[in-house]
This record gives C-alpha cells, structure tokens and sequence, in this order.
C-alpha cells in the first residue's frame, strides 16, 4: 500500500533523512523506532507531503505522493496523527469529529461513522459537548484517533501516541490500537514505547542519524541484541 523508496529530505540545508526506505502492506502494523533526532517525525512529514522530499519516491495506493499537497492526502486515505494530537482546544468534540468525515467520501457517512467511534470510545460520547481543550491528555489522544478514523483511512500514522500519558492511559490507547489494527486499517507507527510497538505491529524499522540500519519481524527484532541494547535497556 505504501512504498518509500530511497528518499532524502531535510530542513534548509540539513539533510535528516538519508536515502530512507520502508514498505506497509494492506492491513499490515508497521513501527518505526530509534533514538530522539532519528529522523522519525521527518518521515512521517515527509509521507504526509508536509516535508520536502529531496530525491526519491512516495507511493501510496498506486498513486505518486510527489506533487500532491498535503491537504489532498485524507481523500486517498491517509490520515496522519502528529505529536501533540493536533485536537482543536477550541471546538467541542463532536466538531472535532465532524471536521475529520469532512472529505467527500466520508462525509455523507458521519452519522454511522460517528456512532462507531462513539462505540469505540465511549468517554468521548460522554463528552461530546465539551471542550477539545478541556479533556484529559489521554482523552484528547483518544479524540485525535476518532477524528482521524471518522475520514475512514486506509492508512493511519500515528507519532508517539503515548506521548506525555500516565502508564494506565498508555495501556488503553494500545489496546485500542490493537482493535483499528485487527479491523483491517494499516498503521504506520513511531512509538518511544518500544515493548507496546513491537507488540502492536507485524514488522518494524529501526532508523538511526536519517538512516535504516535493521528491519524485520517485530519479534526478532525484540530479540536483536543491538535494540535490546540500545532501546530497550537490557
């Protein structure tokens, strides 16, 4: 479904991202992870259209990523949640959630796209009047999920969704990854929870100074003497 061939990219004259590639079958968990100032965020950007790409290629679905805006990527089916959850503090939720069926092949599904993100995070149903800006940190984790499934993607990026939550919200927010995941939507992950990235996905990345130095199984991985060194302290 995605394939990153070779790409370079960077900021100014920076290079972050040094001849990267990585692949995401249909319905497949893939992690990317390594150290602070990896590069990992970049590559994710970059996918989203919202980073230059220098050299190389995007694809998703067939279609080349080079000369396509950011804005037009929800229409082909990516939805890409960022650091910082990127909830709107200023809306309520259900516009939060209104606002992300708004591409045209979702938008005349909200209503029954809206009760099944309800079903899957009751608390936001609770709620839906409130404030975006007034919600727990993991709740707005929550909601920045709902509001990227309400555009019903094919592919769901998600950076560092434990970010800044206590350990029994980091729990709830993998096991409603697990479910996304088990409902056939692909997922391309960064995770500085190593352990719960592994065991979320099929196949990850390990990406050090702009480069892929291993890939594989995420259970061999979890047993490469290097990552459990390097990243996983043992």
């Amino acid at each position: 479904m995605l394939d990153v061939k070779a790409i370079s990219a960077g900021y100014g004259d920076m290079k972050v991202l040094d001849c990267v590639s990585l692949t995401v079958e249909s319905g497949e968990a893939v992690s990317l992870v390594g150290s602070n100032g990896a590069g990992k965020t970049t590559l994710l950007r970059a996918i989203s259209g919202l980073v230059p790409v220098w050299s190389g290629s995007i694809v998703f679905d067939g279609q080349d990523l080079g000369a396509l805006p950011a804005h037009k990527l929800p229409a082909l089916g990516i939805a890409h949640i960022p650091q910082g959850r990127g909830v709107l503090t200023q809306l309520t939720v259900k516009d939060n959630l209104l606002l992300g069926g708004y591409v045209p092949a979702a938008r005349e599904r909200r209503p029954e796209t809206m009760k099944m993100v309800y079903d899957l995070f009751p608390v936001l149903r609770e709620k839906e009047s409130q404030l975006g800006g007034s919600l727990s940190g993991g709740q707005q984790q929550m909601l920045a999920i709902a509001r990227a499934l309400m555009s019903h993607p094919k592919l769901l990026i998600l950076d560092e969704p434990s970010l800044g939550l206590a350990p029994i919200m980091v729990e709830a927010v993998f096991e409603i990854i697990k479910t996304i995941s088990g409902q056939g939507v692909s997922l391309l992950l960064v995770e500085q929870n190593l352990a719960e990235a592994l065991a979320v996905s099929t196949r990850a990345y390990v990406l050090e100074t702009g480069r892929v130095v291993l890939h594989g199984a995420s259970d061999e991985l979890a047993n490469n003497e290097h990552v459990r060194t390097a990243y996983l302290g043992i």
